[in-house]
């Protein structure tokens, strides 16, 4: 009988809810108080880390024989700060899982449901943390496009968007273009739909919500304070959450069809490298030679 893999994460994702279904694989669990004073500490041979370098994924890192985390800059500071081999740190880049349809159609329907012109570009923004994610600064940029025909989209929790509402009078110049949708239900429809995600971020952590929109056939542009600027290129790229160059940048591509159509094209193609399936075959790769 073939021994199985072990494996053992900081945070639960969608990658290791697949792989832990596989006949090979054992998922290690924490040990109680009372049974972790017993007996022998088990570490796992695979170990996902995201996040922060905390004591206890330090002492789970050093343990394995392999560590997967979820970008480039991650792996640098893994190597760099707990001086271990590079051989020892592979990168996977977060699963996108998303049904695709064709976007056209899915637009059509949002525009009717929210009794909007299909004419209009779509604008969006979404985040676990309106604050930290940069919902002011979006906003901000927003309020500065030139071009007529766009509609501006923001999703969220009931508590986010009831908060957001009492910032709406400082935008006068969105007052017919913003629409605040309260526990939407389908959000993957919203990123089928939007043809724009902006995501001035102050946080570090990657977004997956760019992966996402990528697949989704959206333009996107990300602060460079995400590890998820790895995946998008420069002209995509903010220098900051308060980048003053966004404006520019967002009404040249709402201007530019051709450039609008080519960018999502590019998009899609590159985050179907990261979908579940191929993740999966990633890990099983990198599992078989542990």
């Amino acid at each position: 009988m073939t021994p199985k893999v072990s494996i053992s994460y900081k945070t639960k994702n969608i990658l290791i809810d697949e792989l832990s279904k596989q006949d090979n694989i054992e998922v290690l669990k924490e040990a109680g108080f009372i049974k972790s004073l017993f007996t022998k500490k088990k570490y796992a041979d695979v170990y996902f880390f995201s996040g922060s370098l905390d004591e206890k994924a330090i002492e789970n890192i050093k343990n394995a024989k392999m560590i997967i985390v979820n970008s480039f800059a991650s792996m640098n500071e893994v190597i760099s700060k707990l001086k271990i081999s590079h051989e020892r740190v592979k990168v996977i880049y977060p699963s996108v899982t998303i049904e695709y349809k064709k976007t056209k159609d899915v637009k059509l329907k949002l525009c009717e449901e929210l009794q909007i012109d299909p004419i209009n570009k779509l604008i969006f923004f979404t985040a676990k943390n309106f604050k930290t994610s940069g919902v002011k600064e979006f906003l901000d940029i927003c309020s500065s496009i030139t071009y007529e025909d766009f509609k501006v989209i923001i999703a969220g929790t009931e508590k986010q968007i009831y908060s957001l509402k009492f910032q709406q009078q400082k935008y006068p110049k969105l007052e017919s273009k913003l629409i605040l949708l309260e526990d939407y239900k389908n959000m993957d429809d919203l990123f089928l739909a939007v043809d724009i995600f902006i995501l001035p971020t102050y946080n570090k952590s990657f977004s997956s919500n760019i992966v996402k929109a990528m697949f989704c056939r959206c333009a996107v542009f990300l602060s460079i304070d995400n590890d998820a600027k790895e995946i998008v290129d420069v002209f995509a790229s903010m220098d900051s959450p308060t980048d003053p160059s966004m404006t520019f940048k967002v009404d040249a591509i709402l201007k530019g069809q051709d450039d609008l159509k080519q960018i999502k094209k590019e998009n899609r193609k590159l985050a179907s490298e990261f979908s579940l399936v191929n993740n999966l075959a990633k890990i099983n790769t990198i599992i078989g030679n542990v």
